[in-house]
């Protein structure tokens, strides 16, 4: 259309389309990358991030500091030096050695070990030790401290044993056990390589089928973890396709509907003209957030239920009167008076001379009203009233307000998605004033 190409004349059309071009691209790529059965499986899982760090910032942070900030890294059997002696009676001495180097500037955020045996709960005879660079052997005691066993599966969270915090000074265990002096005011972190010793007595046939010392980072992936240790990664891009669709769907839905009726309201005129008067301006003093928190207290609202919601709240919407304007000045225009003229039907009237004509004036409207639907999906979710089983932008948000993430200084996990949220309603907004300046010749400037 001749309109549509006067958009290159306006710099910040160009801006919005090239941001709604990249959210969209990000979108189709998320939707083949990741499928949506698998997102969903991912985000309700807990044991498919168990080796990430929790509520840690983006690894490119480091690029605005000094300091080599430390990454998760686990050691397994593979990596590990395994030694078993007979002692007799059917029984063997075994002992494992899980060594690692730590050369980075900052302590780990958390220490694991994760144990798979071929029997049922961990042995009753198993000591640990942590050998440290300088040659000292701290005792661990990791009796009792085990997660009840899971399919012969049991994780001895190291950095949560506080008889171990209490010995070494009141301090983190997983800063305690690298600090050259944990007793010391200002701790310094003690560089070179570690080991973590497992010694147990075993009966023959028994083994340790597997052995996984987590040491966690600080900083993790694109966009950094949750309290759950989920990459944040995840809803960050499947929250884009839903933004998306959610705000297209909502905004074709109600526009469409305020351009039909007003439409068919107006050319009959009388007392559908009036009825549909008096539901607009009933709709319009209607609080549509306020009526949908009460319907997500006492309903479970899934997406598709809000999208429908949405419609239906807003079929009588103020732009039915915008539109009302418009077609009471085509009414009477020349071309309209010859159709009459030649007989032509009420419906025929209006949907192939009434309708058509106008439809240029809806794109606009439709373009800068599609961030209003996002924003109030997000507002929702925000609240804890939105979609419980996909990964959104406002679900981001509603975690990170719940988890106390500003008064933590953790400012990433709202940021993100936020700046993601402006993104798409700029975007918009940008593109649909444009189309506004083109289509209206009043607003056109040089």
């Amino acid at each position: 259309m001749k309109e549509l190409r006067g958009l290159r004349r306006y710099p910040s059309a160009i801006v919005g389309m090239v941001l709604i071009a990249i959210l969209a691209v990000i979108s189709i790529y998320t939707v083949i990358a990741i499928p949506y059965n698998e997102a969903i499986e991912r985000w309700r899982s807990n044991e498919a991030w168990l080796e990430n760090a929790a509520r840690v910032p983006p690894a490119w942070l480091d690029l605005f500091t000094k300091d080599k900030i430390p990454r998760t890294f686990v050691i397994t059997l593979e990596n590990a030096t395994l030694t078993e002696e007979p002692i007799g009676d059917g029984m063997k001495r075994v002992e494992v050695v899980l060594p690692f180097e730590y050369y980075y500037d900052r302590f780990p955020s958390e220490l694991q070990l994760m144990m798979h045996w071929t029997f049922g709960a961990p042995p009753k005879t198993m000591s640990l030790y942590w050998r440290r660079p300088d040659g000292q052997t701290v005792t661990l005691d990791p009796a009792h401290k085990f997660t009840p066993p899971k399919a012969s599966v049991s994780t001895y969270f190291i950095s949560q044993d506080w008889a171990l915090e209490t010995a070494l000074g009141n301090v983190p265990v997983h800063e305690g056990l690298l600090a050259v002096d944990s007793l010391a005011p200002a701790r310094e972190l003690l560089r070179g390589k570690y080991e973590l010793v497992l010694q147990t007595e075993l009966r023959e046939g028994e083994e340790l089928r597997e052995a996984r010392l987590r040491v966690f980072g600080r900083v993790y992936g694109w966009a950094g973890t949750d309290q759950n240790r989920r990459d944040l990664m995840l809803p960050l891009l499947w929250g884009a396709p839903i933004a998306l669709v959610f705000g297209l769907l909502a905004a074709i839905g109600t526009q469409l509907s305020h351009f039909v009726l007003a439409g068919i309201a107006t050319w009959f005129g009388g007392k559908l003209e009036a009825i549909l008067h008096r539901l607009t301006e009933l709709s319009m003093i209607l609080p549509n957030l306020p009526i949908l928190i009460m319907i997500g207290f006492f309903y479970e609202m899934t997406i598709w239920r809000l999208l429908g919601l949405v419609i239906a709240l807003n079929i009588f919407g103020g732009s039915i009167k915008v539109y009302r304007a418009m077609f009471l000045q085509l009414k009477e225009a020349p071309y309209i008076e010859a159709a009459q003229a030649y007989g032509v039907g009420s419906f025929r009237m209006i949907f192939r001379y009434l309708l058509p004509r106008m439809t240029p004036t809806l794109l606009p409207q439709f373009v800068v009203i599609v961030p209003t639907f996002v924003f109030l999906e997000a507002s929702l979710a925000v609240l804890g009233l939105g979609d419980p089983f996909l990964p959104t932008w406002g679900k981001v948000i509603f975690d990170a307000q719940t988890n106390y993430a500003l008064n933590t200084g953790r400012y990433y996990w709202v940021l993100e998605p936020s700046i993601l949220l402006m993104t798409i309603g700029f975007g918009f907004a940008m593109v649909g004033y444009s189309l506004d300046r083109v289509f209206n010749p009043r607003l056109r400037t040089m």
